[in-house]
């Protein structure tokens, strides 16, 4: 593992991934979460470590309270962890300064979380471009057309959220995170909020983005025909890391739920 200065970041730089497919595009080392007292501490994530392979879909799964939500957000940089490691790329967050943290997440990770976050006086649109706005960067050129489209969002651009039902407000959410192609994606839930059809669209091009375009994806799920979608999944119990399927199919997967709830 490489150790480097924190970056100065300061525009959309590439983060130092290697090319080869099998780069980390994220590490977790020993990492630990606490929540209490020390008469009544909670291991909300205890001692995992896992490597998340860029240009792959990865899945978190695991029974309610075993500790996914909690490790995406560690992961993310949305919390501290309270010991070990947390890397994107070659960046080790616990060395950056908060401001530096802020400028890691806004210009190298996406997030499509249940909470939609939308700024209620802009538009669909305005929404989708206000983290390229924020940084100062321009869409490449017919994506912000392929977002759009995949997520068929072209007649609601210039409405506001309260206009939009849940399910488009969720569309447009996943819009404004794929726009700016990051480094990374963390996806909590991503299709909660949808209806079958506009959530398998939704999971269709997230997969597509992973193996036609590239991207990174690491998604929290509790539900296997969407953790279906992923190239490997990792299961979590009791907060700790307990096993991983890599091409995983909707058999399989409830087959190992039914093993961790029993």
């Amino acid at each position: 593992m490489v150790q480097t200065a924190p970056l100065p970041i300061t525009t959309k730089t590439a983060l130092p991934l290697a090319s080869a497919p099998t780069a980390v595009a994220a590490r977790a080392v020993a990492i630990t979460r606490t929540y209490g007292t020390t008469s009544n501490i909670v291991r909300a994530v205890d001692g995992i470590s896992l490597d998340l392979s860029a240009r792959r879909f990865t899945a978190i799964m695991g029974p309610s309270g075993s500790g996914k939500s909690t490790l995406l957000y560690c992961l993310a940089g949305l919390e501290q962890v309270s010991s070990g490691q947390i890397w994107i790329g070659d960046v080790e967050l616990s060395r950056l300064k908060e401001r530096q943290l802020t400028r890691l997440r806004r210009d190298h990770i996406g997030f499509i979380f249940q909470a939609y976050n939308l700024v209620p006086t802009l538009t669909a649109e305005e929404n989708i471009r206000l983290p390229l706005d924020i940084a100062h960067h321009h869409v490449q050129p017919g994506w912000f057309d392929t977002v759009v489209e995949t997520l068929e969002l072209r007649p609601r651009l210039h409405h506001l959220p309260a206009e939009l039902s849940g399910g488009q407000q969720q569309r447009v959410a996943a819009a404004r995170a794929l726009i700016s192609r990051p480094d990374i994606i963390f996806a909590d839930e991503p299709s909660g909020n949808l209806d079958s059809k506009a959530g398998k669209e939704l999971l269709s091009f997230m997969q597509r983005s992973v193996r036609e375009l590239g991207q990174t994806i690491v998604m929290v799920t509790h539900d296997p025909v969407i953790a279906s979608y992923a190239d490997r999944v990792v299961f979590l119990s009791d907060g700790k890391l307990v096993s991983e399927l890599s091409a995983p199919t909707r058999e399989r997967l409830v087959e190992r739920m039914i093993e961790l709830e029993s």
